[in-house]
């Protein structure tokens, strides 16, 4: 890769990361400020840290060695950016399982928000389809049933790939309904800084996930989904710490980061047929749906404004 294009990617995962953990953002801010100062401090600190290295840094590894096992530990750290040809083979081999099931997880995400999630209407059309939610369950299993059918006929492995990552959306949608309920038990004033602390920590797990499965619609880089999510993290920090307010009055990044996701998602799935997509198709994709929301925010408040 060049540098251009690493910069591009690197920058694509840091915005991603941003605008995927703005609910996340939120509920550490609100649960923050029932905290002492130190214990804030200590979070800010160290939970950066955990959210970084063991969250960020730790899960992609895994994953990347979980699918190909041939590569080793170190091998899985450093496949993207060796020049073995058994090495390259293995990653080849290996990415239609992982683009597969990352891909079904994405894509099924972005329906539950469409169909389910209470959300800020920025596009005709979404109000009639969260009117129509029970209809999420049958457009899911329909897809899964269609992804799984066209995937046996390329490689069963694939497939299985595709109900890991539906089953995966499932598990962490279940830990994020439980993370909504106890958000108003980490506000109660009686629970200790250390037991919101470690809450805070589970939720961010959890919520990490979106993120660093995203993630390899950029890159199969482990050192680059690193580097890139740390540096969004790192943001994301700074925005819980300082400009949480004002990030709450743009209604729609969320809308973006949706359709950010429905966009990786469908670049995964379509990737993990054989399509040949370039790279710079994730990072620049992003900016560009991210922007517009970003734009259609600002013309809001300013509207607002003038309207008071």
């Amino acid at each position: 890769m060049s540098i251009f294009s690493i910069s591009l990617t690197i920058a694509g995962l840091c915005l991603f990361e941003v605008i995927s953990s703005i609910d996340n953002a939120i509920v550490n801010a609100e649960v923050l400020s029932t905290m002492s100062p130190k214990a804030r401090r200590w979070f800010l600190i160290w939970g950066l840290l955990f959210a970084v290295f063991i969250i960020r840094g730790l899960l992609p590894w895994v994953i990347v060695w979980a699918t190909t096992p041939e590569l080793g530990p170190i091998g899985a750290l450093t496949a993207t950016f060796s020049s073995d040809p058994a090495v390259m083979e293995a990653v080849e081999s290996s990415a239609p399982i992982l683009l597969s099931g990352g891909g079904t997880f994405l894509v099924f995400l972005f329906f539950h928000w469409l169909f389910i999630e209470p959300k800020n209407y920025g596009l005709y059309g979404e109000r009639f389809f969260h009117s129509k939610g029970i209809w999420f369950y049958a457009v899911v299993s329909i897809l899964l049933s269609a992804i799984v059918w066209f995937s046996l006929k390329e490689n069963p492995m694939m497939a299985f790939g595709a109900v890991v990552g539906s089953t995966a959306f499932f598990i962490t949608h279940g830990f994020k309904q439980n993370a909504e309920q106890s958000e108003k038990l980490l506000l109660k004033k009686e629970l200790t800084d250390i037991s919101k602390i470690l809450y805070l920590e589970v939720i961010d797990a959890t919520f990490s996930i979106d993120g660093v499965l995203g993630a390899f619609a950029f890159t199969l880089s482990v050192p680059l989904i690193v580097l890139g999510n740390g540096l969004g993290a790192f943001v994301l920090r700074e925005f819980t710490v300082r400009n949480i307010d004002n990030i709450k009055k743009y209604l729609y990044l969320k809308n973006g980061a949706m359709y950010s996701i429905l966009g990786l998602g469908t670049i995964m799935l379509i990737d993990s047929f054989g399509v040949e997509i370039p790279s710079w198709i994730s990072p620049v994709m992003t900016f560009g749906v991210v922007g517009y929301f970003y734009w259609k925010s600002a013309r809001h408040i300013k509207s607002s404004r003038i309207g008071s």
